[in-house]
């Protein structure tokens, strides 16, 4: 299972003057770095819990399905599915039939069932599913929670920016910060 980012997102999650207004800056002088660092931030919290914040899509690569016919996809929450391609032997493109699919969403991971699942004939890569997930098209509609603990993750990287360049961040996870974001990780046995 291979995910591949599309289309990034058209906004960040933080605004430089929120991250400005945290850490008590009044001047523009470093707004380019604190934007550079709430990129980080918003990056590796993604990684991190498998979310995408901010509206973006990708394109999942599977093998095969499930004989369930269930498609299971990490990244979420899925707002909805755009397109599945299915590959024969040849490498042929055919595109899978979207109606009567089935898309939990909201679930971790989220689910997509299609109607009639039908096997690649290509044994690596052999199917694309191409989605949308995000909360939503701005900051304003991710959990204060998650912007919380990138605030926190914003500071502590702002602190030690003259002893880790913004290239190599994050460097540091703050204290607290895995506590903000334990409610959003994905837990496997």
């Amino acid at each position: 299972m291979t995910y591949i980012p599309t289309t990034p997102p058209k906004a960040e999650t933080l605004a430089v003057a929120e991250a400005r207004a945290h850490l008590r800056l009044d001047a523009a002088d470093e707004d380019e770095l604190v934007g550079g660092l709430i990129r980080v931030a918003r990056e590796h919290l993604e990684r991190t819990t498998g979310l995408c914040l901010i509206t973006q899509r990708w394109r999942l690569l599977l093998d095969s399905i499930c004989e369930d016919g269930v498609i299971q996809i990490c990244k979420g929450p899925v707002q909805s599915i755009e397109k599945v391609t299915v590959y024969d032997a040849a490498g042929n493109a055919a595109a899978v039939s979207l109606a009567g699919l089935l898309l939990d969403g909201q679930r971790r991971p989220a689910r997509l069932m299609l109607a009639a699942p039908v096997a690649p004939g290509r044994g690596i890569n052999g199917i694309e599913v191409e989605f949308t997930a995000g909360f939503g098209a701005s900051g304003a509609d991710v959990p204060d929670t998650l912007k919380r603990a990138m605030l926190t993750h914003v500071a502590q990287m702002f602190t030690c920016r003259g002893v880790v360049s913004p290239d190599e961040q994050p460097a540091l996870i703050p204290p607290g910060y895995d506590r903000l974001i334990a409610p959003y990780l994905m837990r496997s046995l």
